[in-house]
C-alpha cells in the first residue's frame, strides 16, 4: 500500500499548490528513503542520463520553439479574418472559421495557450458582436484551441511514444483520422444548433464583403498556404519517411523562422524572445520529467505496479476492463493535474498491464491522447478555460465558459468511446 500513499500524497501537494517537478522528486526522495534506504537512489544518475539522451525528446523543443515562433508571427489573426470572410454568410460561419483555424493552428504550432489567447483576443468580440450566444463563443474557442493535443505535430504524443515505445512517426499517423473525426464532430455540432436556434450564432458581414468570391479566396489562399506548407514539410517528411520525427522538428523550427520572414516579423529580438520561452518551457517538461523518473522508481520498489496489476488481472473481461478504468482514472485526474504529470506518472503504471494484456499500444496512446484532451477543458482546473477567462470581456462570466465547454467534452469523450468501442474503423487492432 505504501504506493499508493504515496500516489495519494503527491495528489494532495499538487492541489494544493506545490510544483510539480519538486513534488513528484520530493515525495521519492522521502518514501524511498523511509521504505528501501537511500543507496536506492543510487542509480537515478544513470536513469537521468538515459534520459537526457533519448533522441526522441529532442523534437519537444524543436517544436516548442516552432510553435511559439509562429504565435508570435500574428498567424491566428490572419487565418481568422481569412476564414470569417470565406463562412460569415452562413449561419454559425464564424464558430466553423474558430474552428478550422483552431485545427491550422494545432498542426502548426500546438500551442494551446497561444491558440486560445489568439482567437479569445481576435474571434470572440468579433462573435459577440454579431449577437453569438456567449455559452457557444466561448465553447468553440476552447476546444477548437485544445485541439494540438490530438492533432500531430503534438508533444503530448511524443511524449507518449517516449512513455509506450511507439515510434513517434507512426503514432503521428494514428492520430490523423481520430483527430478529423473529433474535428467534424465539432463543425457538425456547431451546424446544428444553428440550424435549430436561429439567435444562437447568425450570418455576418465581413469587412471584405464587396469583395469577389476570386478575390476572397486569393485573401483565404495567401493566408492559409504558408502555414500548410510547413504542416506538409513536417508531417509529410514524417511519413514518407524522409526524415525522422526530431529531423521534422528542425524542418519546422527552420520553416517557422522562413514563414516570420515571409510575413515580415522576423527580428532579433522575436527570435531571442522565443529561444527564452522555449527554454523556460523545455526546462518545465524535463524537470517534471526527471521527478516522474524518480517517482515511478520508488512507486515500482514498493510495489504499487503489482498492486495496480493484480487489482486489474482479478476483474471479469480484462482486457476491456483496464481500458474503462484507465480511460476513468485519466479522465478524473484530468480534472486536477495537468497533462504532461499524467503522461509521465499515472501511463508508465498502466504501461506493463497493457504490454501484459496485448493491447495495441498506438491504440492505448491515441486513447490516452484524446483523453487528455479533454483535461483542458474540464472544470475546475481546466488550462483552456483560464486562458480565455484572461482575455475575455467583462460581460462573459465564469460560468458561461463552464457551460459552454460542457457539449465539448461530452463530444469529445464520444469519438473516445468510438474509438475504443470500433477500433478497426480507426486501423487499430484493439485488444
Amino acid at each position: 500500500m505504501i504506493g499508493l500513499i504515496m500516489f495519494g500524497v503527491t495528489l494532495m501537494l499538487l492541489m494544493v499548490g506545490f510544483p510539480v517537478a519538486f513534488t513528484f522528486a520530493g515525495v521519492a526522495v522521502i518514501f524511498g528513503t523511509l521504505t528501501e534506504g537511500i543507496d536506492l537512489f543510487g542509480f537515478m544518475p544513470y536513469r537521468i542520463m538515459s534520459v537526457m539522451q533519448n533522441t526522441i525528446l529532442m523534437a519537444v523543443p524543436l517544436f516548442i520553439f516552432m510553435g511559439i515562433v509562429l504565435q508570435k508571427t500574428r498567424l491566428a489573426e490572419q487565418l481568422l479574418e481569412a476564414m470569417g470572410d470565406l463562412f460569415g454568410g452562413i449561419r454559425g460561419g464564424l464558430a466553423v472559421s474558430t474552428i478550422l483555424v483552431g485545427s491550422l493552428l494545432a498542426a502548426s504550432t500546438g500551442v494551446v495557450g497561444a491558440s486560445v489567447i489568439a482567437m479569445g483576443v481576435i474571434s470572440l468580440p468579433v462573435m459577440l458582436k454579431h449577437n453569438y450566444k456567449k455559452t457557444l463563443s466561448t465553447g468553440v474557442i476552447c476546444a477548437s484551441g485544445t485541439l494540438g493535443q490530438i492533432i500531430p505535430p503534438s508533444i503530448v504524443l511524443i511524449i507518449l511514444a517516449d512513455v509506450l515505445g511507439v515510434p513517434v512517426g507512426d503514432l503521428f499517423r494514428s492520430a490523423v483520422l481520430p483527430s478529423l473525426v473529433l474535428v467534424g464532430s465539432y463543425i457538425l455540432y456547431v451546424l446544428i444548433v444553428a440550424h435549430f436556434d436561429k439567435t444562437a450564432a447568425p450570418t455576418f458581414e465581413s469587412k471584405n464583403s464587396h469583395l469577389s468570391s476570386t478575390q476572397k479566396y486569393l485573401l483565404v489562399a495567401k493566408a492559409i498556404v504558408p502555414p500548410l506548407t510547413l504542416i506538409i514539410a513536417v508531417l509529410g517528411s514524417i511519413f514518407t519517411g524522409i526524415a525522422t520525427p526530431t529531423e521534422s522538428a528542425s524542418i519546422g523550427a527552420v520553416g517557422s523562422l522562413v514563414l516570420a520572414l515571409i510575413y515580415k516579423r522576423l527580428n532579433w529580438n522575436m527570435v531571442r524572445e522565443a529561444s527564452i520561452e522555449t527554454v523556460k518551457v523545455t526546462s518545465m517538461v524535463f524537470a517534471i520529467l526527471v521527478g516522474a523518473t524518480a517517482f515511478s522508481m520508488v512507486f515500482t520498489y514498493t510495489g504499487g505496479d503489482t498492486l495496480v496489476e493484480e487489482f486489474i488481472m482479478s476483474l471479469p473481461a480484462k482486457e476491456m476492463s483496464f481500458i474503462l478504468i484507465s480511460m476513468l482514472i485519466i479522465l478524473i485526474l484530468g480534472f486536477f493535474i495537468d497533462f504532461v504529470e499524467i503522461s509521465l506518472i499515472i501511463v508508465p503504471i498502466f504501461y506493463p498491464i497493457a504490454l501484459s494484456l496485448d493491447i495495441d499500444m498506438e491504440w492505448f496512446a491515441i486513447l490516452i491522447a484524446m483523453n487528455l484532451q479533454a483535461s483542458f477543458l474540464t472544470p475546475p482546473f481546466g488550462f483552456s478555460l483560464f486562458y480565455l477567462k484572461g482575455v475575455a470581456p467583462a460581460s462573459i462570466k465564469t460560468t458561461d465558459i463552464y457551460k459552454g465547454v460542457l457539449p465539448f467534452i461530452v463530444i469529445q469523450v464520444s469519438v473516445l468511446a468510438s474509438i475504443i468501442i470500433f477500433p478497426a474503423w480507426y486501423g487499430f487492432n484493439g485488444f
